[in-house]
């Protein structure tokens, strides 16, 4: 079964997160948002704008279409510079902090 749009760009903020050693509340400063905003779209809750969307990808130094391709895609286009070295678990469906 194929995941819709918005449950594809959560599992990819998700990945993009993790990957990146970022939690709710560092994107959300980067977006100019709440923690309690981000988790509620990450949860569903809400729904991801198309601002939101520019600002993820411009924030993650990518295009907006490689964000919206899905994780596998959007990780192969995540500059090496944005990588963490650490590997902390972020932005799941309950906030981290």
């Amino acid at each position: 079964m194929r995941m819709g749009t918005e449950e594809t760009l959560r599992v990819t903020v998700t990945a993009i997160a993790h990957r990146t050693g970022e939690h709710q509340a560092d994107l959300a400063a980067a977006l100019g948002l709440t923690q309690s905003q981000i988790s509620r779209r990450q949860r569903g809750m809400a729904a991801w704008t198309l601002t939101d969307c520019d600002r993820l990808a411009a924030h993650w130094g990518m295009p907006v279409l490689d964000l919206l391709a899905g994780p596998t895609h959007a990780l192969t286009r995540l500059p090496a510079d944005r990588v963490a070295t650490g590997g902390t678990q972020t932005l799941g469906a309950h906030p981290m902090r």
